[in-house]
């Protein structure tokens, strides 16, 4: 029979039925197919695949696969060098920009309050997620993992979490965005960077007991909101805070 040895390791057990976590099986191949073809046939998607060994020797996801052969599928992992490796997962961004799906909305928001450039809307098509995410170079966030097994999807990742705080933190613990955060500088509503306005200017655009309690304020220039440290502040700095203690831990 055309068979393969296959074992995954990491994360990307979380895409693999419960008998095929952590452990090698064989997988029937039904003709010729590439590794990136076959690893996403059994749940992966490439943009989560860091490193493809087929009997010890890297490979990229073009290698056509043969009857026999044995093959070991590892994520990226932060304690482990694999510079001497071909990798097929791209390089880290410089600067992270991210992508996210209909479903992810709220975890857009916070990232915008982290300061990171953020696309989000609820009409998103596939295609489009796809082609943006590839032409702007974005991190695409989606929990639909037929979106992020498109050709043109380079970076990308599933959150496994549902809950939109412990989505944050997954993602920010993923791809080391704590040292990269820049509080409070985007507007949480549309992504537009924010910029300093003076107490004259916010007269009349905000409650007249805050015009009268704070003296910073911050406006978005797209959509004309304004911004100043109240209680709602207050609370998504402990959020930030907890997430900073995230670079003391391995």
């Amino acid at each position: 029979m055309r068979q393969v040895t296959v074992r995954f390791y990491g994360s990307l057990n979380d895409f693999l039925a419960p008998e095929r976590r952590g452990v090698e099986f064989l997988h029937a191949l039904a003709g010729p197919c590439s590794v990136k073809d076959l690893i996403e046939s059994l749940g992966p998607p490439h943009p989560e695949v860091d490193v493809v060994l087929v009997d010890g020797e890297a490979v990229d996801f073009s290698h056509r696969v043969e009857p026999g052969q044995r093959l070991a599928v590892y994520p990226v992992f932060s304690a482990i060098d694999v510079a001497p490796l071909v990798r097929v997962g791209p390089p880290a961004l410089p600067k992270p920009r991210f992508l996210l799906d209909v479903g992810l909305g709220r975890l857009a928001g916070l990232l915008r309050m982290l300061g990171f450039d953020t696309l989000w809307r609820n009409d998103y098509a596939d295609d489009v997620l796809a082609r943006v995410s590839r032409d702007e170079q974005r991190i695409l966030l989606t929990r639909d993992i037929g979106v992020l097994k498109r050709s043109e999807v380079v970076h990308g990742y599933f959150p496994r979490e549902t809950n939109p705080s412990q989505q944050l933190v997954e993602v920010v613990r993923r791809f080391r965005l704590t040292a990269l955060m820049h509080p409070f500088s985007r507007c949480i509503a549309c992504n537009g960077a924010l910029s300093e306005a003076s107490h004259a200017e916010v007269q009349g655009r905000v409650p007249e007991r805050v015009h009268a309690s704070f003296t910073r304020f911050q406006q978005c220039p797209e959509c004309k909101r304004v911004f100043w440290a109240g209680s709602h502040h207050a609370r998504m700095q402990v959020i930030i805070d907890k997430l900073r203690e995230l670079e003391q831990l391995p």
